[in-house]
């Protein structure tokens, strides 16, 4: 989808503080962190939510999707402490980008239950 936000993020048409960069995701952070870490991490290729990513290009996507996260996690020095992973999917879940993303958060100590 060309006028999606995260797709002209990741093609570098708008600029965005990011963190990692490879050809399958790239990593940036939040405008409105949550927490002391919260970077977003999208594929370059358009999901609008976790539920599309189907078949074997969508499976094979999840599985870069989430190590490229652990890379992430490790360049910011989350490893000794922790950190969470969230993707949210549809509005009721609190998805307000239409584009597949994870949600790296870290940096304190995160309560549990979430919302």
């Amino acid at each position: 989808m060309a006028d999606c936000i995260f797709c002209r993020i990741a093609r570098g048409d708008i600029a965005a503080q990011v963190v990692r960069r490879s050809a399958d995701a790239v990593a940036f952070h939040d405008l409105t962190p949550q927490a002391p870490v919260h970077v977003l991490i999208i594929p370059t290729t358009h999901y609008a939510a976790l539920r599309d990513a189907t078949g074997p290009d969508g499976e094979a996507m999840l599985g870069k999707l989430m190590l490229f996260a652990a890379q992430v996690a490790t360049d910011l020095g989350l490893d000794a402490t922790g950190y969470r992973l969230v993707t949210n999917t549809g509005p009721d879940g609190g998805q307000s980008v239409f584009h597949l993303h994870l949600h790296l958060l870290g940096g304190r100590r995160l309560a549990w239950p979430p919302g």
